[in-house]
């Protein structure tokens, strides 16, 4: 008994505790900052790794576009070497003459300047520009494939948020319900109309439905931590999300399968093949001749202070052609060449095996989105039937009319309904950014 009474104490002080931390709620949702989905989205884009990541290697693959790295340009060599040495001279001349010295000093003094410049090499440097090209064009194409995920990925959380809040808000429709039934069924009681089966009943509602919010706002709170943590912000960051779930229901299956090869994945995998085929020209190149041009100036100046030769200069500027013909090694650049059309190949089949990956999962999210209109059209009018039915219900328990049972259920049908709805248009909205997202056409 006295546990009872001390329940009874306190259930008081937790119907306020509740009713306060409600209350609590909502005047942070005035104070925090409302986010909206572009703000998300820009957020997430500026502070993404991923995407930096990618632009880094862009701007990798840009600075190595370059003729110099291609070896089209030519090469400048400057040389200097000035030898100081101390020797022992021991000459006999066909004159008779005989040189004999110990610690004689020489010095050799050498500069140059010499510049080769390609002529032709099988077309190996065109070859190789165009592979660094197609590699800059690749990277390109991987910074707007993360945009799209980034996009996608941050806008289906987002209305996760939206529709973690549409439950809280629905439940608590339903604990009002509940504690307006409670209410009456005391009223009732006090005047010999109901007995405690119905006040205990209507009690335990409130408690279960109470249970239930604090679980929504937990739901709720780690979906807004997700969307946090897309957005690479702080974890303490706080908002709040008023929005719809508004679908576009102007998809049509045709325009999205054929945008399908704008998807920037595809655009990557083609890009891939053109590395891979110039890479096949660079290496057959290595089995024609190469043709240099070289040229430059010499200055040489070696003194001695014993021997025949004191000193000994020369100077002057010099020009040649080296030609170099590769004969045999083995085979090397023939399996090299096979190797390479190998990767061709299998870039090829790489892209056709993404291309029909990508429209099977564009055709499902096709149907799922399809599917999901017709139902939410339906879904609508159920859900302003069972807000209508609990209304209805609700007056004839005031009136003596219904029971606690018929409120009940009324109640459960109002929230499976009100879940429902907002459960469609959820799933619409996801397939339809799914498809954008492969026809790439997800924008802010």
């Amino acid at each position: 008994m006295k546990r009872i009474t001390t329940d009874k104490m306190f259930r008081p002080l937790i119907k306020i505790s509740l009713s306060i931390a409600m209350l609590m709620n909502i005047l942070a949702g005035y104070s925090q900052r409302i986010l909206t989905l572009p703000e998300a989205i820009n957020i997430a884009l500026k502070n993404s790794y991923e995407i930096q990541i990618a632009k880094n290697n862009f701007e990798a693959d840009r600075i190595n576009n370059n003729l110099a790295t291609a070896g089209g340009v030519p090469t400048v060599n400057g040389t200097l070497n000035d030898n100081q040495s101390l020797t022992a001279v021991n000459q006999k001349l066909n004159t008779g003459t005989e040189i004999k010295r110990n610690n004689a000093m020489a010095n050799a003094l050498a500069i140059g300047v010499s510049g080769s410049f390609l002529l032709y090499n099988g077309f190996r440097v065109y070859a190789t520009k165009n592979r660094l090209a197609a590699l800059e064009r690749l990277s390109e194409q991987v910074i707007n494939t993360q945009i799209q995920n980034t996009i996608a990925a941050v806008s289906v959380k987002y209305y996760e948020i939206v529709r973690q809040d549409s439950y809280l808000k629905t439940i608590l429709q339903s604990i009002d319900v509940s504690r307006k039934r409670k209410e009456i069924a005391e009223a009732k009681k006090s005047v010999g109309l109901a007995n405690n089966a119905d006040t205990y009943q209507a009690e335990l509602d409130v408690h279960a439905s109470e249970q239930d919010y604090r679980t929504q706002q937990l739901i709720l709170q780690q979906a807004k931590t997700d969307l946090i943590n897309l957005m690479n912000e702080k974890s303490d960051t706080a908002f709040v999300v008023k929005d719809t779930i508004v679908v576009d229901s102007n998809m049509q299956i045709d325009s999205i399968i054929n945008s399908v090869k704008n998807n920037p994945q595809i655009l990557s995998a083609e890009q891939q093949i053109f590395v891979n085929q110039w890479n096949e020209r660079e290496i057959a190149s290595q089995r024609t001749p190469a043709v240099r041009l070289n040229g430059g100036y010499n200055y040489s100046r070696n003194k001695s202070a014993a021997g025949q030769l004191l000193l000994n200069q020369s100077y002057g500027p010099f020009i040649g052609l080296n030609l170099q013909v590769p004969i045999f090694n083995g085979g090397v650049f023939k399996r090299q060449i096979r190797v390479a059309e190998l990767g061709t190949q299998t870039a090829k089949i790489s892209r056709d095996n993404l291309i029909s990956d990508l429209e099977t999962v564009a055709i499902k999210a096709w149907q799922t989105y399809q599917n999901t209109l017709l139902r939410l059209e339906a879904e609508r009018e159920n859900n302003r039937i069972a807000a209508a039915l609990l209304d209805l219900v609700f007056q004839r328990f005031q009136l003596g009319v219904g029971t606690i049972v018929d409120v009940r259920e009324a109640q459960r049908s109002f929230l499976e309904a009100g879940f429902r709805l907002v459960n469609l248009a959820y799933d619409a909205k996801v397939a339809e950014i799914e498809m954008k997202r492969i026809g790439n056409r997800l924008s802010l």
